[in-house]
């Protein structure tokens, strides 16, 4: 697809993005509230997969099916893990603080770019790199003794999702340029989705939960999550970079943490200093990976 100028219409949507990726860790933490981490992983998982799988059936004949190993590792790294990872920080940790922490992923990009892939680097990059890690370091060492009850170390599990999407994103970039990027999607969905469902279901501590209005709530903060988080705001986001550019697409790292505080917020968390300078110096380090991007 053929490039357009950024206008006015492309900045809505980046922001309606922004929103939508930036409310994710408050409906995790809405969703915890009724359910296991583990049995809302898989819901999430499957949900999605349930959702993509018209895609499946229509594009069967275009996905290259041979590949189904690398598909199903780009799931796990893209979607899979991190899911549990997220829903399992936020037990301990606030939903601010999973939002802050998730801006760690471009910085993994590029020291997996780096140390697997062979891409150069520099001392932007290195300097951007440090910066994003002492602010994350901050965060959980020091971010305690503004009186949180958060135990600020289950932030590890963020480290560990957002390393995972790191992964990902240099997998897709590596060894699937020449695949639609929805189909890419679609396709390591299902075949972690599907998967994660039924596992769910052989468990069956789901079928244990009492219903309730607070479990309606919470699996609306699910269904949310998995339809318009996931579902909705990945084709909303590949068909941006389509229409645009991938460094203006990926300018979403920078409002996304904001949106989570604004909610973490609005939800009675606290916002402190070191919660204020740990976000300065993970951006600052994202903005010096991304400025040295585009030139």
């Amino acid at each position: 697809m053929e490039e357009r100028p950024i206008s006015m219409r492309h900045f809505i949507i980046l922001g309606v993005l922004s929103l939508v990726w930036g409310s994710s860790f408050i409906l995790i933490k809405k969703a915890l509230i009724s359910f296991d981490p583990f049995d809302l992983a898989c819901m999430r998982l499957g949900v999605s997969a349930l959702a993509f799988t018209p895609v499946i059936i229509y594009n069967r004949k275009r996905i290259p099916w041979h590949r189904w190993k690398l598909f199903l590792t780009v799931g796990l790294c893209g979607s899979g893990i991190p899911a549990f990872m997220y829903f399992l920080a936020q037990t301990n940790i606030n939903s601010m603080i999973s939002g802050l922490l998730n801006s760690l992923t471009p910085i993994w990009t590029l020291i997996i770019g780096i140390i697997i892939f062979k891409n150069p680097m520099d001392k932007y990059k290195t300097t951007g790199v440090l910066i994003g890690f002492i602010g994350a370091a901050s965060l959980m060492i020091f971010g305690e003794s503004e009186g949180s009850n958060s135990n600020l170390w289950y932030g590890l599990f963020i480290v560990v999702g957002t390393l995972c999407y790191g992964m990902s994103g240099n997998l897709v970039k590596h060894y699937l340029q020449d695949v639609d990027s929805i189909i890419i999607s679609a396709t390591s969905f299902f075949l972690v989705g599907i998967p994660a469902l039924i596992i769910m279901l052989m468990r069956g501590s789901i079928f244990e939960v009492t219903m309730s209005d607070q479990v309606m709530y919470s699996f609306g903060a699910l269904l949310l999550l998995s339809l318009i988080g996931t579902v909705l705001a990945t084709i909303i986001f590949y068909k941006l970079i389509q229409e645009t550019n991938a460094v203006f697409g990926s300018s979403v790292a920078y409002i996304m943490p904001l949106v989570a505080i604004f909610w973490g917020f609005l939800d009675g968390e606290g916002l402190g200093l070191v919660v204020l300078i740990s976000m300065a110096l993970i951006l600052s380090g994202v903005y010096l990976i991304k400025k040295q991007a585009k030139t």
